[in-house]
């Protein structure tokens, strides 16, 4: 049996804007983890770190720093 860990890889947004009005008259980055976009699940911790970097590497974060993270299963 394959004891193993197994990792899953997904992205999402660190930002999100704020409301028109709530600090600004125009929108504003605020903090808040976006909802998670799973890539690829139940990966060997070398191949989701390689996904990861993958997806990094090949996307630009945009204004809400969208990247690729990972997590135990």
């Amino acid at each position: 049996m394959d004891n193993e860990r197994r990792y899953d890889v997904f992205h999402r947004t660190w930002w999100r804007w704020a409301k028109a009005g709530l600090f600004h008259q125009r929108r504003a980055k605020i903090p808040g983890a976006g909802r998670r976009t799973y890539i690829a699940r139940g990966i060997s911790f070398e191949l989701a770190c390689r996904v990861a970097k993958e997806y990094n590497d090949s996307h630009e974060p945009g204004k809400l720093s969208r990247k690729a993270e990972l997590e135990e299963s």
